[in-house]
Protein backbone atom coordinates (compact mmCIF):
# COMPACT_ATOMS: atom_id res chain seq x y z
CA UNK A 1 0.00 0.00 0.00
CA UNK A 2 2.81 2.34 0.82
CA UNK A 3 4.51 1.46 -2.42
CA UNK A 4 1.39 2.34 -4.40
CA UNK A 5 1.06 5.66 -2.63
CA UNK A 6 4.67 6.55 -3.27
CA UNK A 7 4.37 5.65 -6.94
CA UNK A 8 1.29 7.79 -7.32
CA UNK A 9 3.09 10.68 -5.66
CA UNK A 10 6.03 10.23 -8.00
CA UNK A 11 3.75 10.20 -11.04
CA UNK A 12 1.88 13.27 -9.88
CA UNK A 13 5.13 15.09 -9.16
CA UNK A 14 6.48 14.67 -12.72
CA UNK A 15 6.42 17.82 -14.84
CA UNK A 16 4.10 17.98 -17.86
CA UNK A 17 6.13 19.52 -20.69
CA UNK A 18 3.39 19.12 -23.31
CA UNK A 19 0.93 21.06 -21.23
CA UNK A 20 3.45 23.80 -20.62
CA UNK A 21 4.34 24.10 -24.32
CA UNK A 22 0.70 24.28 -25.36
CA UNK A 23 0.13 27.45 -23.37
CA UNK A 24 0.44 30.37 -25.85
CA UNK A 25 2.95 32.95 -24.76
CA UNK A 26 2.28 36.67 -24.98
CA UNK A 27 5.21 37.28 -27.39
CA UNK A 28 3.90 34.80 -29.97
CA UNK A 29 0.45 36.35 -30.00
CA UNK A 30 1.90 39.84 -30.41
CA UNK A 31 4.05 38.76 -33.36
CA UNK A 32 1.05 37.17 -35.03
CA UNK A 33 -0.98 40.30 -34.54
CA UNK A 34 1.82 42.45 -35.96
CA UNK A 35 2.11 40.10 -38.93
CA UNK A 36 -1.55 40.63 -39.71
CA UNK A 37 -1.64 44.37 -39.09
CA UNK A 38 1.73 45.40 -40.60
CA UNK A 39 0.88 44.87 -44.33
CA UNK A 40 -2.31 46.90 -44.04
CA UNK A 41 -0.49 49.59 -42.04
CA UNK A 42 2.31 49.89 -44.62
CA UNK A 43 0.00 49.86 -47.66
CA UNK A 44 -2.71 52.15 -46.32
CA UNK A 45 -0.88 55.46 -47.09
CA UNK A 46 -0.22 54.37 -50.68
CA UNK A 47 -3.79 53.18 -51.02
CA UNK A 48 -5.09 56.50 -49.73
CA UNK A 49 -2.89 58.47 -52.14
CA UNK A 50 -3.94 56.34 -55.11
CA UNK A 51 -7.61 56.59 -54.13
CA UNK A 52 -7.50 60.39 -53.91
CA UNK A 53 -5.02 61.28 -56.66
CA UNK A 54 -6.13 58.72 -59.26
CA UNK A 55 -9.68 57.55 -58.72
CA UNK A 56 -10.69 60.77 -57.01
CA UNK A 57 -9.57 62.89 -59.95
CA UNK A 58 -11.17 60.46 -62.40
CA UNK A 59 -14.47 60.95 -60.59
CA UNK A 60 -13.89 64.72 -60.50
CA UNK A 61 -13.19 64.84 -64.25
CA UNK A 62 -16.30 62.81 -64.97
CA UNK A 63 -18.31 65.18 -62.78
CA UNK A 64 -16.95 68.23 -64.65
CA UNK A 65 -18.05 66.73 -67.97
CA UNK A 66 -21.68 67.17 -66.87
CA UNK A 67 -21.25 70.84 -65.92
CA UNK A 68 -21.01 74.11 -67.80
CA UNK A 69 -17.38 74.75 -66.82
CA UNK A 70 -15.36 77.07 -69.02
CA UNK A 71 -12.01 78.45 -67.84
CA UNK A 72 -12.67 77.50 -64.23
CA UNK A 73 -14.70 74.70 -62.74
CA UNK A 74 -18.33 75.43 -62.02
CA UNK A 75 -20.96 73.02 -60.79
CA UNK A 76 -23.87 74.15 -62.91
CA UNK A 77 -25.07 70.80 -64.21
CA UNK A 78 -26.13 70.71 -67.85
CA UNK A 79 -26.61 66.97 -68.31
CA UNK A 80 -25.25 65.43 -71.50
CA UNK A 81 -24.90 68.76 -73.32
CA UNK A 82 -21.09 68.74 -73.34
CA UNK A 83 -21.02 65.29 -74.92
CA UNK A 84 -23.35 66.55 -77.62
CA UNK A 85 -21.05 69.51 -78.26
CA UNK A 86 -18.09 67.14 -78.29
CA UNK A 87 -19.44 64.86 -81.03
CA UNK A 88 -20.65 67.85 -83.04
CA UNK A 89 -17.12 69.28 -83.12
CA UNK A 90 -15.42 68.47 -86.46
CA UNK A 91 -12.01 68.45 -84.77
CA UNK A 92 -13.16 65.63 -82.49
CA UNK A 93 -14.44 63.64 -85.46
CA UNK A 94 -11.08 64.15 -87.17
CA UNK A 95 -9.32 63.03 -83.98
CA UNK A 96 -11.40 59.85 -83.86
CA UNK A 97 -10.69 59.07 -87.52
CA UNK A 98 -6.97 59.64 -86.97
CA UNK A 99 -7.14 57.47 -83.87
CA UNK A 100 -8.67 54.64 -85.90
CA UNK A 101 -5.94 54.90 -88.54
CA UNK A 102 -3.10 55.29 -86.08
CA UNK A 103 -4.39 52.64 -83.65
CA UNK A 104 -4.97 49.94 -86.26
CA UNK A 105 -1.68 50.44 -88.10
CA UNK A 106 0.24 50.88 -84.84
CA UNK A 107 -1.07 47.68 -83.27
CA UNK A 108 -0.90 45.53 -86.41
CA UNK A 109 2.51 46.83 -87.49
CA UNK A 110 4.21 46.55 -84.11
CA UNK A 111 2.68 43.13 -83.43
CA UNK A 112 3.68 41.58 -86.75
CA UNK A 113 7.15 43.11 -86.77
CA UNK A 114 7.80 42.24 -83.11
CA UNK A 115 6.67 38.64 -83.65
CA UNK A 116 8.86 38.31 -86.74
CA UNK A 117 11.96 39.58 -84.93
CA UNK A 118 11.21 37.36 -81.93
CA UNK A 119 11.00 34.28 -84.18
CA UNK A 120 14.34 35.17 -85.77
CA UNK A 121 16.07 35.69 -82.42
CA UNK A 122 14.53 32.49 -81.07
CA UNK A 123 16.68 30.50 -83.53
CA UNK A 124 19.55 30.68 -80.98
CA UNK A 125 21.61 33.01 -83.14
CA UNK A 126 25.01 34.30 -82.13
CA UNK A 127 25.23 37.56 -80.19
CA UNK A 128 21.59 37.19 -79.20
CA UNK A 129 22.02 39.51 -76.23
CA UNK A 130 23.40 42.28 -78.45
CA UNK A 131 20.47 42.03 -80.85
CA UNK A 132 17.99 42.08 -77.97
CA UNK A 133 19.62 45.21 -76.57
CA UNK A 134 19.59 46.92 -79.96
CA UNK A 135 15.90 46.25 -80.53
CA UNK A 136 14.94 47.15 -76.96
CA UNK A 137 16.91 50.39 -76.92
CA UNK A 138 14.16 52.57 -78.54
CA UNK A 139 11.81 51.68 -75.69
CA UNK A 140 14.28 53.27 -73.29
CA UNK A 141 13.75 56.62 -75.02
CA UNK A 142 10.86 58.89 -74.15
CA UNK A 143 8.20 59.59 -76.75
CA UNK A 144 9.38 63.20 -76.90
CA UNK A 145 12.89 62.11 -77.91
CA UNK A 146 11.43 59.67 -80.44
CA UNK A 147 9.28 62.42 -81.94
CA UNK A 148 12.22 64.81 -82.24
CA UNK A 149 14.43 62.14 -83.84
CA UNK A 150 11.84 61.27 -86.46
CA UNK A 151 11.07 64.93 -87.07
CA UNK A 152 14.69 65.39 -88.10
CA UNK A 153 14.70 62.23 -90.22
CA UNK A 154 11.46 63.04 -92.07
CA UNK A 155 12.00 66.76 -92.45
CA UNK A 156 12.37 67.41 -96.22
CA UNK A 157 15.10 70.00 -95.66
CA UNK A 158 17.16 68.04 -93.11
CA UNK A 159 16.53 64.31 -93.17
CA UNK A 160 15.97 61.49 -95.61
CA UNK A 161 15.05 63.59 -98.64
CA UNK A 162 18.02 65.91 -98.18
CA UNK A 163 20.41 62.98 -97.74
CA UNK A 164 19.20 61.13 -100.85
CA UNK A 165 19.44 64.25 -102.97
CA UNK A 166 22.93 64.92 -101.64
CA UNK A 167 23.89 61.41 -102.78
CA UNK A 168 22.77 62.22 -106.33
CA UNK A 169 19.12 61.13 -106.43
CA UNK A 170 17.82 64.62 -107.16
CA UNK A 171 14.28 63.50 -108.01
CA UNK A 172 13.74 61.74 -104.67
CA UNK A 173 10.93 63.22 -102.56
CA UNK A 174 9.59 62.20 -99.18
CA UNK A 175 7.36 64.92 -97.77
CA UNK A 176 4.87 62.96 -95.67
CA UNK A 177 5.59 65.17 -92.67
CA UNK A 178 4.13 68.24 -94.40
CA UNK A 179 1.39 66.54 -96.42
CA UNK A 180 -1.98 66.56 -94.60
CA UNK A 181 -3.10 63.26 -96.12
CA UNK A 182 0.05 61.38 -95.10
CA UNK A 183 1.25 63.09 -91.94
CA UNK A 184 -0.61 60.62 -89.70
CA UNK A 185 1.49 57.79 -91.15
CA UNK A 186 4.69 59.44 -89.90
CA UNK A 187 3.34 59.06 -86.36
CA UNK A 188 2.67 55.39 -87.09
CA UNK A 189 6.26 54.93 -88.27
CA UNK A 190 7.71 56.57 -85.15
CA UNK A 191 5.39 54.71 -82.79
CA UNK A 192 6.04 51.30 -84.36
CA UNK A 193 9.80 51.94 -84.29
CA UNK A 194 9.71 52.62 -80.57
CA UNK A 195 7.44 49.83 -79.33
CA UNK A 196 8.54 46.97 -81.60
CA UNK A 197 11.45 45.98 -79.36
CA UNK A 198 9.20 45.71 -76.33
CA UNK A 199 6.73 43.58 -78.28
CA UNK A 200 9.64 41.42 -79.43
CA UNK A 201 10.69 40.83 -75.82
CA UNK A 202 7.17 39.75 -74.83
CA UNK A 203 6.87 37.33 -77.74
CA UNK A 204 10.39 36.00 -77.18
CA UNK A 205 9.50 35.17 -73.58
CA UNK A 206 6.39 33.38 -74.85
CA UNK A 207 8.38 31.43 -77.44
CA UNK A 208 10.86 30.28 -74.82
CA UNK A 209 7.94 28.98 -72.76
CA UNK A 210 6.50 26.70 -75.46
CA UNK A 211 6.76 23.00 -74.57
CA UNK A 212 9.75 21.58 -76.44
CA UNK A 213 8.34 18.04 -76.30
CA UNK A 214 5.43 19.06 -78.51
CA UNK A 215 7.79 20.69 -81.00
CA UNK A 216 10.02 17.60 -81.03
CA UNK A 217 7.03 15.36 -81.65
CA UNK A 218 5.87 17.56 -84.54
CA UNK A 219 9.31 17.42 -86.14
CA UNK A 220 9.45 13.63 -85.77
CA UNK A 221 6.06 13.41 -87.51
CA UNK A 222 7.50 15.40 -90.40
CA UNK A 223 5.37 18.52 -90.00
CA UNK A 224 6.64 21.42 -92.14
CA UNK A 225 8.04 24.39 -90.28
CA UNK A 226 5.26 26.81 -91.31
CA UNK A 227 2.60 24.44 -89.95
CA UNK A 228 4.55 24.05 -86.70
CA UNK A 229 4.32 27.80 -86.22
CA UNK A 230 0.76 28.32 -87.45
CA UNK A 231 -0.77 25.35 -85.63
CA UNK A 232 1.37 24.90 -82.53
CA UNK A 233 3.59 27.85 -81.64
CA UNK A 234 1.41 30.85 -82.52
CA UNK A 235 -1.74 29.41 -80.85
CA UNK A 236 0.38 28.79 -77.74
CA UNK A 237 1.23 32.51 -77.71
CA UNK A 238 -2.38 33.55 -77.11
CA UNK A 239 -1.66 35.07 -73.66
CA UNK A 240 1.26 37.02 -75.14
CA UNK A 241 -0.91 38.30 -77.99
CA UNK A 242 -3.55 39.44 -75.53
CA UNK A 243 -0.99 41.23 -73.36
CA UNK A 244 0.59 42.90 -76.38
CA UNK A 245 -2.79 44.08 -77.64
CA UNK A 246 -3.77 45.64 -74.31
CA UNK A 247 -0.43 47.42 -73.90
CA UNK A 248 -0.39 48.73 -77.47
CA UNK A 249 -4.00 49.90 -77.29
CA UNK A 250 -3.24 51.70 -74.05
CA UNK A 251 -0.20 53.42 -75.58
CA UNK A 252 -2.12 54.35 -78.73
CA UNK A 253 -5.08 55.91 -76.91
CA UNK A 254 -2.95 58.04 -74.61
CA UNK A 255 -0.41 59.09 -77.26
CA UNK A 256 0.22 62.79 -76.77
CA UNK A 257 3.91 63.63 -76.43
CA UNK A 258 4.83 61.71 -79.60
CA UNK A 259 2.34 63.74 -81.67
CA UNK A 260 3.33 67.06 -80.10
CA UNK A 261 7.04 66.42 -80.62
CA UNK A 262 6.66 65.15 -84.19
CA UNK A 263 3.87 67.17 -85.84
CA UNK A 264 2.24 69.31 -83.11
CA UNK A 265 -1.08 68.04 -84.44
CA UNK A 266 -0.49 69.48 -87.90
CA UNK A 267 -0.42 70.29 -90.68
CA UNK A 268 -3.65 71.93 -89.60
CA UNK A 269 -5.47 69.26 -87.63
CA UNK A 270 -4.44 66.35 -89.86
CA UNK A 271 -2.69 64.53 -87.00
CA UNK A 272 -5.08 65.53 -84.23
CA UNK A 273 -5.69 62.70 -81.74
CA UNK A 274 -8.15 62.56 -78.81
CA UNK A 275 -5.33 63.28 -76.35
CA UNK A 276 -4.18 66.42 -78.17
CA UNK A 277 -7.79 67.51 -78.63
CA UNK A 278 -8.41 67.14 -74.91
CA UNK A 279 -5.36 69.22 -74.01
CA UNK A 280 -6.22 71.90 -76.56
CA UNK A 281 -9.83 72.27 -75.44
CA UNK A 282 -8.96 72.28 -71.74
CA UNK A 283 -5.89 74.50 -71.57
CA UNK A 284 -5.89 76.68 -74.70
CA UNK A 285 -9.56 77.15 -75.60
CA UNK A 286 -10.93 77.41 -72.05
CA UNK A 287 -13.50 74.64 -72.60
CA UNK A 288 -12.92 72.69 -69.41
CA UNK A 289 -16.16 70.72 -69.58
CA UNK A 290 -15.68 69.68 -73.20
CA UNK A 291 -12.11 68.62 -72.43
CA UNK A 292 -13.37 66.61 -69.45
CA UNK A 293 -15.98 64.96 -71.68
CA UNK A 294 -13.31 63.94 -74.19
CA UNK A 295 -11.13 62.56 -71.37
CA UNK A 296 -14.09 60.57 -70.07
CA UNK A 297 -14.71 59.10 -73.52
CA UNK A 298 -11.03 58.08 -73.70
CA UNK A 299 -11.30 56.49 -70.26
CA UNK A 300 -14.39 54.51 -71.22
CA UNK A 301 -12.70 53.35 -74.43
CA UNK A 302 -9.63 52.19 -72.52
CA UNK A 303 -11.76 50.48 -69.87
CA UNK A 304 -13.70 48.61 -72.55
CA UNK A 305 -10.37 47.11 -73.65
CA UNK A 306 -8.76 46.40 -70.29
CA UNK A 307 -11.77 45.08 -68.33
CA UNK A 308 -12.42 42.11 -70.68
CA UNK A 309 -8.70 41.32 -70.52
CA UNK A 310 -8.73 41.31 -66.72
CA UNK A 311 -11.88 39.21 -66.69
CA UNK A 312 -10.36 36.61 -69.03
CA UNK A 313 -7.20 36.45 -66.92
CA UNK A 314 -8.94 36.21 -63.55
CA UNK A 315 -11.43 33.63 -64.80
CA UNK A 316 -8.64 31.11 -65.47
CA UNK A 317 -6.93 31.62 -62.11
CA UNK A 318 -7.47 28.76 -59.63
CA UNK A 319 -9.59 29.67 -56.66
CA UNK A 320 -8.14 29.03 -53.21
Amino acid sequence: MAVGVSCSKVVCARPMPNAILSIPGPQMSISKRLGKVMPATVLSPSLAVVTVCVYGFIAYTTLLSFTGSKMFASFTFVGWRQYGRLFENPRWITAIENMAIFGCLYIIGATCLGLFIAILIDQRIRCEGIFRAIFLYPMALSFVVTGVIWQWLLNPGLGLEHMMRALGWTSFTFQWLIEPDRAIYTIVIAGVWQVTGFVMALFLAGLRGVDTEILRAARIDGAPIHKVYTRIIIPALRPAFLTVFVIEAHLAIKSYDLVVALTKGGPGVSTELPSTFMYSMTFTRNELAVGAASATVMLVTLASIIIPYLYSELRHEPTT
